[in-house]
């Protein structure tokens, strides 16, 4: 992969006159697109150079110079650039959104305007059951015998709840008043303008795999089609540090440091199986029946190599 560069300020002109207004498409009407940017990926070197001195130029090159930044956490040169964006999204995945309570917010109002007549529809194919381990996660996908049924209910719940309010606007009752039980698969619009630091933050957490699947779809869009065009080197970085790295806690080493000794005094070598790992384990999870962190551990060992994966020491059924 070639190494990511700053544009020259007119192919950057560019670039954000072709994605300004730009609508990228989100759910079956839902869109992310780009209001208006302040700064790019110099702007984060000039603020990082202002703090740490011209000195820094000679030992460090622009793109050297945030990956280090990124790498230790020195967030504050990313919060002098900002994006300001509008989306339309569903009320219920908004919910989620606003709790990120590090933006500049103003969303379209239905106590002054008619609300969207839009709600976002699910596919029969695409209807999730609930998550056995996890209290606020998808499972799998529902049978497409369900799937059908359960589609054919909300398409005429929302038809009946788009009647109803419609009613009421006709009747004269207050807007206000009369949107009371649309459904939270309503559209909404908002300007939602951010920093480059917290939005980083933002898309870590949105768009990772346990995030819910809506979300995670809006949170990509602006990711991939916004933020990685516009700041191509801190996208870089933020893949490198962020999304494709890994956190390993004081208990996780610890794990590894007793299975790669345990392994080298029996002249063994990785992958290790199970057995192994609940031998190394920290000492607080031996006595637990479910331990949560001790099956991220799992896991985060399985992805480095050490560790092999438990679906392949289970038994397979007939």
């Amino acid at each position: 992969m070639s190494t990511p560069s700053a544009a020259p300020e007119s192919d950057r002109n560019q670039l954000v006159s072709e994605l300004r207004w730009k609508k990228f498409p989100v759910l079956d009407d839902g869109f992310v697109c780009l209001v208006d940017v302040m700064g790019d990926d110099s702007s984060v070197v000039q603020a990082a150079r202002v703090s740490y001195g011209e000195g820094t130029k000679r030992v460090s090159d622009d793109r050297t110079l945030i990956r280090y930044l990124l790498r230790h956490r020195h967030t504050t040169p990313f919060e002098m650039a900002e994006i300001k964006f509008l989306v339309r999204v569903p009320m219920d995945c908004w919910r989620q959104w606003v709790r990120h309570r590090t933006a500049n917010i103003n969303e379209y109002s239905t106590r002054y305007s008619l609300a969207i007549d839009a709600a976002q529809a699910t596919p029969e194919d695409e209807w999730r059951s609930q998550a056995e381990s996890n209290r606020q996660g998808s499972g799998g996908f529902l049978p497409p015998e369900i799937g059908q049924q359960l589609t054919q209910q909300e398409t005429e719940l929302q038809s009946q709840l788009r009647t109803v309010y419609q009613q009421r606007i006709d009747s004269g009752v207050a807007r206000e008043q009369a949107r009371k039980d649309l459904p939270l698969a309503t559209y909404t619009e908002a300007y939602w303008k951010i920093d480059l630091h917290n939005l980083l933050h933002f898309l870590a957490l949105r768009m990772d795999s346990h995030a819910q699947l809506e979300i995670r779809n809006y949170a990509t869009a602006i990711g991939e089609n916004i933020v990685r065009p516009l700041f191509p080197v801190v996208w870089e970085a933020f893949l490198d540090y962020r999304m494709q790295a890994m956190f390993l806690t004081r208990l996780d080493c610890g794990v590894i440091q007793r299975l790669t000794s345990s392994a080298a005094s029996a002249g063994t070598s990785p992958p290790f199986d199970d057995a192994s790992f609940l031998a190394a384990q920290d000492p607080a999870w031996v006595s637990l029946t479910r331990s949560r962190e001790r099956d991220e551990c799992r896991i985060k060992l399985e992805r480095l190599g050490l560790l092999r994966p438990v679906e392949l020491l289970r038994p397979v059924e007939n």
